[in-house]
C-alpha cells in the first residue's frame, strides 16, 4: 500500500515524522485513512510500554484533533537501516492554552512496503508552561 500524500518511514523518515503528525492532528481525512498510509494494517504501537493498535492510536487521535491548536518537531536524528528505523525528536504541542513538549525515542519495523508494522518509543515530557 504505499503512499500517495507524503514519504513512506522507509523512504524519508524525517518527512514521515512530519507528514503523518500534521495529517493526524489537522487532516481533513479520517485517521483510519492516514493510519493504513504510514502503518500496516496490523501495527503494533508501544508507548513507554502501553500497547496501542490500530484501534486504540486512532480513539487517540480523534480526541486530539479538537484540542490540538498548533503543533511542532524538532527532529534530532533520524536512521533508516534495512527494516528498522530510529528517531529522536521533540514534539512541542499547543492544547487548550497550554504547551505539552514530548522528548520521543522512536524505533520502528518496517514492512516490506516501507510502512511502519512496529513502534517502540519512549517518552519524557520535561515540562508544561502555560501561555501567557
Amino acid at each position: 500500500m504505499g503512499t500517495e500524500a507524503g514519504p513512506t518511514p522507509g523512504t524519508d523518515l524525517a518527512g514521515y515524522l512530519r507528514s503523518y503528525v500534521q495529517e493526524m492532528a489537522f487532516g481533513d481525512e479520517e485517521p483510519g485513512v492516514v493510519m493504513d498510509r504510514y502503518h500496516t494494517h496490523d501495527i503494533a504501537w508501544y508507548t513507554d510500554g502501553i500497547h496501542l493498535d490500530r484501534e486504540r492510536l486512532m480513539a487517540h487521535a480523534r480526541p486530539a484533533r479538537r484540542r490540538v491548536t498548533s503543533c511542532d518537531l524538532d527532529i534530532h536524528d533520524t536512521l533508516v537501516c534495512g527494516d528498522r528505523v530510529a528517531a529522536r525528536y521533540t514534539l512541542r504541542s499547543v492544547m487548550r492554552g497550554r504547551v505539552i513538549v514530548n522528548e520521543i525515542h522512536m524505533f520502528g519495523e518496517l514492512a516490506p512496503d516501507g510502512r511502519l508494522r512496529r513502534v517502540d518509543q519512549l517518552t519524557r515530557t520535561p515540562g508544561r508552561e502555560k501561555l501567557r
